[in-house]
This record gives structure tokens, C-alpha cells and sequence, in this order.
């Protein structure tokens, strides 16, 4: 009688469904080095460990904000635009920051030898108001320029189409994250500044939206748990790390 007991205790425990993770969709703005915290920890299966199923979009600023605000995804890593729009009442909040700076270089043109010497130069940005518009108007003043008066802002997108755009001629300088501001800099384009050594300004984090935070506070905890593995990841494991760049934005290992 024990024995058919247990064995009936064992095909029940088989036959009970199995807790479903949660599924979310959280957005990045680019493919870089500095939105990499959550990819890596989908792939290292630290959002799994926090039973939670994941599916990573990209999406670009205002873009990326409506979505949130919509519902239509459930957080977003780019602090930049995503805090403008809770400035203008959108109802998303940030709750965590993993890149407390903005990771981008200020390339320019060979000719270009000095920040100075952009004074009425045209500079790429991906939106006005963006990171990368405040961080290049921050640059400016840093080196003495007015960014109001003394240089031309042009709104042209991705890191991708800014990079595109300088190597052809289109425009004098841009803000470059990595891996493509190694790339320009190969190719013989000069690094003028680094944001990160200028300024503090969060970069990428996490966000989502208040009505998700007031109803699902337990999965956003474990969202974050699992960026705060990831992060610890990147900053312990090197080799692993640099294996995982390779792969997600497929380029060779000195790059």
C-alpha cells in the first residue's frame, strides 16, 4: 500500500504544470558595447535564473519611449530619452542605472586636431535631446565652445548611420560608441574626447513603466537582480566577456 502510494505521489508531482516564467520584452537603442548588460545576461541565463523569459528588442528613442508608455514592451535599458519623457509626464520611471556615463567618443574628421576647431561644424547626434546631443553640447562647453551658437547639431540616427555619415563626408564629427569608434579611429578619424572623462550623466539602466512597477514589483526586482549578475559578469570575467562581444556584435577579438 506504501509503495502504490509513492509511486501515485511521484506521477502527481510529474503531471503538475511546472511554474511559467514570467515573459517580458525589454528594448535596447543600439547594438554597443554599453547596452550589452541585458543580452549578456539573457545568454548567461541570469534573467532565466530569476525565472524570467526574455525577448530583446531594438528600438530608438521616442520610439522606445511610446512603447513603454503603451505597454507594448515591458522595459527599456536607454536612460537618456526614456527620462525626457517621464520629464514630459509620461508615465515611466527609471529604476535601476548600470552605466553611470556616457560610453562615446567625440570623433571628428583627420583634419580636425582640436575640439576648438569645430566652431561652426556640423556634429551627428541620433535625436535632439538625446545622450548624445547632451553629451557632445557638454564636450563643448568643457573646451571652451558655445553649442548653441558655434556648432551645427544633425539629427541622423543610429551609431551605425552617424559612423556611415562621417566616413563619407556628410558631416564633420559625431559622438561613436564602441566598437565603432575603434573602427573610425583605424581608419584614421581623430578621438577628440571621451564623454566618460568629462561628465556623469546615467546612460543605461533599466525602466519601465509606474503601472508595472505598482503590479508586478516582485518581477521588476528579479529584472534587476538579473542586470546586477550581469554587471558583475562583465566587470569579473574578462575573457568571457569579451567572447560574448564577439558574438553579439559579431566582430574579431582585437576590436
Amino acid at each position: 500500500m506504501k509503495e502504490s502510494l509513492v509511486i501515485l505521489s511521484i506521477v502527481f508531482l510529474f503531471q503538475m504544470p511546472s511554474h511559467a516564467a514570467d515573459k517580458i520584452r525589454i528594448t535596447v537603442s543600439g547594438l554597443s558595447g554599453q547596452f550589452m548588460t541585458f543580452p549578456l545576461a539573457q545568454k548567461r541565463g541570469f534573467l532565466k535564473e530569476e525565472g524570467i523569459e526574455t525577448e530583446i528588442i531594438r528600438i530608438t528613442g521616442a520610439a522606445s519611449r511610446t512603447a513603454l508608455g503603451s505597454g507594448e514592451v515591458d522595459y527599456g535599458t536607454g536612460l537618456g530619452s526614456n527620462i525626457g519623457g517621464a520629464i514630459t509626464g509620461l508615465q515611466i520611471k527609471v529604476v535601476a542605472c548600470y552605466v553611470p556615463a556616457p560610453v562615446l567618443a567625440l570623433v571628428t574628421r583627420p583634419e580636425f586636431k582640436s575640439v576648438q576647431e569645430l566652431k561652426g561644424k556640423t556634429v551627428g547626434i541620433l535625436v535632439f535631446g538625446g545622450v548624445a546631443h547632451f553629451a557632445a553640447r557638454v564636450m563643448a562647453k568643457h573646451f571652451g565652445l558655445d553649442p548653441e551658437k558655434d556648432m551645427k547639431f544633425i539629427a541622423i540616427g543610429p551609431v551605425e548611420a552617424r559612423f556611415a555619415a562621417l566616413t563619407q563626408g556628410l558631416i564633420d564629427a559625431t559622438l561613436l560608441a564602441p566598437p565603432l569608434d575603434y573602427e573610425a579611429k583605424k581608419r584614421g578619424f581623430n578621438v577628440l574626447a571621451r564623454a566618460d572623462e568629462i561628465l556623469i550623466f546615467p546612460e543605461t539602466g533599466l525602466v519601465s513603466g509606474v503601472k508595472k512597477i505598482q503590479e508586478r514589483p516582485d518581477e521588476i526586482k528579479r529584472v534587476i537582480r538579473a542586470g546586477i549578475k550581469a554587471y558583475r559578469y562583465i566587470r569579473g570575467n574578462r575573457d568571457g566577456t569579451i567572447q560574448f562581444i564577439m558574438e553579439w556584435l559579431k566582430v574579431n577579438r582585437e576590436i
